[in-house]
């Protein structure tokens, strides 16, 4: 996808009451800060997904809104997971959704050699510690929720025995997994992330940034907050699951000579309904090929969402209308499948396509004759202009819309039966045509000249309006239809996520024939395929073999009859 240059109205948009922007607002009239200071932090191991989307409106949106800043910063402290695929994809994706970090990019990294010297200023205080403790039994050792922790033989070891073994630790003289630099505060603490957390592990690994520079390297927990601190943060805002780690940061905040002290708070983290937004589960599914790709247009990452055609406004529209609350629940998907309808009803231009074609021969329309028809890009934006459709007397109709033994209740074509064919005649149906199989292949019909534009002179009614496109010059075209990838509304609670995949998450219809406008339509454009959904060219598309996807289908109200009659 090409990317899109940053908006900066986006945010402003996004403006909403709720109890962050309460306790913004609160703090700036009481003077407790001069201005907002918000951070959007991801981790480089992995692409950016929908519940990213919703902090990275909350952060931007904030500072829009407050007149301050968002800085964007990777914090990047584990190189063996981390890729600048990664961080070129975070960038990408950040802009794409309409926000802009200015000169503010900032990395864990850039800080690497100040928390070094921060760690041994704990060291120098006491309060750290090396352990050559195995992983394994210093795991156990940390207790459980309702037994204390035990002490690591390692913890009364001096102030100089610590520094020695820290620095050469600092200077790779030992294996990974070797020793660990731990914080010493409680390991009788309720809060496990207090019981004497590990501040630095060795990891003789290259760093996209740094190389080889580092061997040691800090941890989450002690990076993140420090970070926040010397960026001058003001409003540290994560999710739920970091509530538990706020008395470290803050004990952190309390023993090292930080330069400013910022307000962490937590809001739920989106959970929505037949998606999975853990990283680790969609990492598993891209490395293991159940999806083709990061951005699979069946995975909730925000490439996987561009490349289905989600415009940004939907997603941007989304987050407001779920809004930020304390406590963790799960929306429903129609909420963001409105959204994304919502938008798209506004900007998407009309276009005829039929995914599964069935022959329409019109016996009394003239064999060499070609007649133009003026048809509206949008109904509801005459400004949208208006397109030529070429109409003849061989067509094509989707197969869905005959029946050669109707029900009551449909409408469409079927022996005998006249219909609407939008913006040509009405056409009457009089003899089906099929192969040496029993399969109809063919329709036989005749049209009234007197109805073009669809209406007849007599003012008779037909119940049924059909798209179709022109034999002479109908385009082919690969069309992927995209369910969701899961078929449960929470996948894996059963245990298995495997076995809640869709196994008809993707369809891919190979004969498909498009009207010859949308050969001109370019990667990402949003279209509305008339009575089938949304569509818009997969970047694999080019002008001899067009690809398009589903972005998401129209309300069908006959399937709705299926399933109740």
């Amino acid at each position: 996808m090409d990317d899109k240059k940053p908006m900066p109205e986006a945010a402003a948009n996004e403006e909403a009451r709720d109890f962050i922007r309460d306790l913004v607002q609160s703090d700036l009239a009481s003077g407790k800060v001069q201005g907002i200071v918000t951070r959007f932090p991801p981790e480089p191991n992995g692409y950016l997904h929908l519940g990213h989307a919703k902090s990275i409106c909350l952060n931007f949106g904030l500072a829009t809104e407050y007149g301050g800043r968002c800085h964007l910063r990777f914090d990047d402290t584990n190189p063996v997971k981390e890729e600048q695929e990664y961080i070129d994809a975070i960038k990408r994706d950040v802009h794409w959704l309409g926000f802009d970090w200015g000169e503010h990019l900032h990395h864990a990294s850039d800080y690497f050699q100040t928390l070094y010297d921060w760690a041994e200023h704990l060291i120098r205080a006491g309060l750290a510690y090396v352990d050559d403790t195995p992983p394994d039994e210093m795991r156990a050792m940390r207790g459980t929720l309702t037994e204390p922790g035990r002490a690591s033989p390692d913890r009364d070891r001096s102030v100089e025995t610590n520094l020695g073994l820290f620095r050469a630790m600092r200077a790779g003289k030992f294996p990974n997994g070797a020793c660990v630099l731990r914080a010493k505060i409680d390991l009788a603490s309720g809060n496990m992330n207090l019981r004497d957390p590990v501040l630095y592990r060795i990891l003789h690994a290259s760093h996209p940034r740094t190389g080889t520079e580092w061997c040691i390297y800090p941890t989450y927990d002690f990076a993140h907050g420090q970070s926040d601190a010397l960026e001058h943060v003001t409003h540290s805002l994560c999710t739920l699951e970091f509530a538990d780690h706020r008395p470290l940061y803050d004990w952190f905040l309390d023993h090292l000579p930080v330069p400013a002290r910022p307000r962490q708070t937590e809001f739920a983290r989106l959970n929505i309904g037949y998606t999975v937004l853990s990283k680790r589960h969609l990492t598993d599914l891209v490395r293991r090929g159940i999806v083709n790709g990061w951005d699979d247009p069946r995975m909730p990452t925000l490439a996987g969402l561009r490349r289905r055609g989600v415009p940004p406004e939907a997603i941007r529209d989304f987050v407001r209308r779920i809004g930020m609350s304390k406590a963790n629940s799960v929306v429903d998907l129609a909420m963001f499948d409105h959204a994304i309808r919502d938008r798209l009803n506004q900007v998407a231009h009309r276009r005829m396509a039929v995914l599964r074609p069935l022959k329409l021969v019109i016996e009394n329309f003239p064999e060499d004759h070609v007649e133009e028809l003026e048809a509206v890009n949008h109904p509801g934006d005459p400004a949208a202009g208006t397109r030529t459709l070429r109409f003849g007397r061989e067509i094509f109709v989707e197969r869905d819309d005959f029946m050669e033994n109707p029900s009551n209740k449909f409408f469409r074509l079927a022996v005998g039966r006249e219909v609407r064919l939008r913006y040509a005649y009405l056409v009457t149906c009089r003899e089906v045509v099929k192969d040496a199989d029993g399969n109809v292949v063919e329709l036989r019909c005749t049209y009234d000249p007197a109805s073009r534009g669809g209406n007849a002179p007599d003012g008779r009614k037909v119940k049924a309006t059909l798209h179709w496109v022109s034999a002479r010059d109908a385009l082919p075209a690969e069309v992927r239809l995209y369910s969701t990838l899961f078929n449960r509304p929470d996948p894996g609670a059963a245990g298995d996520l495997d076995a809640d995949l869709n196994p008809g998450s993707l369809e891919v219809l190979s004969g498909a024939l498009l009207e010859p406008s949308l050969a001109e339509a370019s990667e990402g454009e949003a279209v509305q395929f008339e009575r089938l959904g949304y569509f818009c060219p997969d970047l694999a598309s080019r002008s001899k073999a067009l690809v398009f996807n589903r972005t998401i289908e129209l309300r069908d109200t006959w399937a709705k009859v299926q399933v109740q009659s």
